[in-house]
This record gives C-alpha cells, sequence and structure tokens, in this order.
C-alpha cells in the first residue's frame, strides 16, 4: 500500500527519490472532523499561517547540521519544519499543494500539501472551508459526494469524475493555499506542539519531530498514533523532559521507539510501507546526533538518497 503524498508517480523525475509514505490515520479518527465540519472551518478561518507556511528550497548546506547557521525564530521555525516534512513525505523542500492522484491504497484519493484523503475527512474539511470563503470554486460541487465518501469512509472515486482536475486548478489560488496550511496546522501541528508544551519538549527539533510523527502516524489514541509513542517514550524514560529529564536523550528514545513502531506496526496492512519509512527517522537522528536541535539553517537531511538543503 504505497503512499506517495503531493507528487504524482507520473510528475515524480526519472531521478528523483523513491520515496515510501505510509501515514496510518485510522479513518475513524477524522469523524468527529466530518461531523462538525462548519465548527472546523469557523476556527480554521481564525487561524494564522503557521508550520503551514510555504517554503522555498536552497542550496549548501552541511548534512544534519550547520555551518555558521542561525537558529530559526518562530515564524522561521514554522517554515523549516514545513520544509522538512514536505522532504520527508515528497522528496523535496517545496510544498506541493496541486497534487492529487488516487493511490489505491483504500483512502480514496490523496491530495494536497499534507496527503488530505476523500475517505479520511481532512480533504473534505479543506473543501468546506475553502467554499466558506469562496463559494464560487471549482471544488465546490463535489461538496456533497465528498460529504458522502468522508461520512461511509469510502475510498471509491467513480463518483468524482473531474475532481483532480478540479483540484489543480483552486490550487492556483492563494487562499486555497492558505486554506491547505491551516487544516495542516489544526489537525497537525497543533496537536503536536500541545504534546510538546505537556511534556516539556522545548527545542525545535523536539518539535519538528512530533509534527513529522503526526503528520506520518496520525494523532489518533490507538497503539501506533503519536500520543501512544510519546506515552511509550515517557515510560520507557522515567518520566518527561518536564520533569527534568534529559530532552537530548528523550527524543533519541522517542526516535527509537518510532523506529521500532515503523518496522512493526500494528496493522499488518501498513507494514511494508511503514518499514520502508524509517529513512525519515534516520534523518531526524543524523540531526540529533549533529547537535541541531535549534534546527539552525541551512542544514541538509538524505531521507531517501536525495540530499535536500533545508533553508527556511
Amino acid at each position: 500500500m504505497q503512499r506517495t503524498l503531493f507528487l504524482s508517480r507520473e510528475a515524480r523525475p526519472a531521478s528523483g527519490p523513491s520515496r515510501p509514505s505510509g501515514r496510518s490515520r485510522f479513518l475513524a479518527v477524522l469523524g468527529a472532523v466530518v461531523a462538525g465540519a462548519v465548527l472546523v472551518t469557523a476556527a480554521l478561518l481564525l487561524l494564522l499561517g503557521g508550520a503551514g507556511s510555504p517554503g522555498t528550497a536552497g542550496t549548501g548546506g552541511s548534512p544534519g547540521g550547520t555551518s555558521g547557521g542561525a537558529a530559526a525564530s518562530e515564524r522561521d521555525l514554522d517554515r523549516v519544519i514545513a520544509q522538512l516534512v514536505s522532504v520527508f513525505e515528497n522528496g523535496t523542500p517545496d510544498i506541493q499543494y496541486a497534487y492529487v492522484e488516487d493511490l489505491h491504497d483504500g483512502r480514496g484519493y490523496t491530495a494536497g500539501r499534507a496527503g488530505f484523503c476523500t475517505a479520511c475527512g481532512d480533504l473534505l474539511t479543506v473543501v468546506k472551508s475553502y467554499t466558506t470563503r469562496v463559494p464560487d470554486n471549482p471544488l465546490a460541487g463535489y461538496v456533497p459526494t465528498l460529504t458522502e465518501l468522508a461520512g461511509a469512509y469510502d475510498d471509491s472515486t467513480g463518483t468524482l469524475g473531474g475532481f483532480a482536475d478540479a483540484w489543480r486548478t483552486a490550487a492556483d489560488d492563494p487562499v486555497f493555499r492558505q486554506v491547505q496550511d491551516q487544516v495542516t496546522d489544526a489537525l497537525y501541528v497543533a496537536p503536536a506542539r500541545k504534546l510538546a508544551d505537556a511534556n516539556g519538549v522545548r527545542s525545535a527539533l523536539g518539535l519538528a519531530a512530533l509534527v513529522d510523527t503526526a503528520v506520518e502516524h496520525g494523532t489518533q489514541d490507538g497503539p501506533d498514533g503519536l500520543p501512544a509513542l510519546v506515552a511509550k517514550t515517557n515510560e520507557d524514560m522515567g518520566g518527561p523532559p518536564a520533569d527534568g529529564h534529559d530532552e537530548t536523550a528523550w527524543l533519541r528514545d522517542f526516535l527509537d521507539i518510532r523506529r521500532s513502531t515503523l518496522e512493526n506496526p500494528s496493522s499488518a496492512d501498513t507494514s511494508e510501507v511503514w518499514s520502508e519509512s524509517v529513512g525519515r527517522v534516520d534523518a531526524l537522528d543524523t540531526l540529533l546526533d549533529a547537535g541541531n536541535l535549534d534546527l539552525a539553517t541551512p542544514f541538509t537531511v538524505n531521507p531517501w538518497g536525495d540530499p535536500q538543503t533545508i533553508t527556511g
């Protein structure tokens, strides 16, 4: 079950990285989002940018660290994390808002910067939020069908004729890109930030590790979700950094637990893809080994055999 987010197989350069992705979001996780999409939409409209802010690629930088680099400010950190996750998800720091593809992975269409899915509910939230702001848009007519598909966790795409073209057209609109940023922040970045604050994870790298885990593993309460991995790390370490435990040691243990989870997930359906995605954990480990807790830029990561530089 190959999750290749953002960039379609047809569009991927022949020389580009073969990057497996295996976010195991339980489809039921976003049931509440679907049921309360109008409330979520209203809340999203109050959000400003955040870790969903777009970034651009650069050249240079030291693998895993910096060469006279500068620590990221809070706003810059949002952009750095967005670029880092984009490398893990798509092999490029350039965020892909226009990506859309049926990967035949049980989630219907996968689309946009965070791999929103028609069967999961988060894509519905994106489209409804966008339609609230721009009623006359190429995707507005799909809202009833998307609502039915998400409510039934239905991965079929036969009733979505022309949807892929409509998504790509909408992606030319800066408002649509902003909505994607806001939904990413609300569903994945905010829960990760909340866990970081609650557990005393203060470093930029620590937050990035939690955000990336939220994107790949989800924020559900299942055995492989971000909250469970944090709980396992706290149990292993005798408590979180908030209780005085060394954050570097805590992060190293967290990444070890995440790697073990990717190699031995609770669901057999994700075992092959997840085992192939440990490169993103290796890249985070390399940053930790280099002592780049501040995510000072520029730095280079190489999760899939094709080094990418993060410039912020």
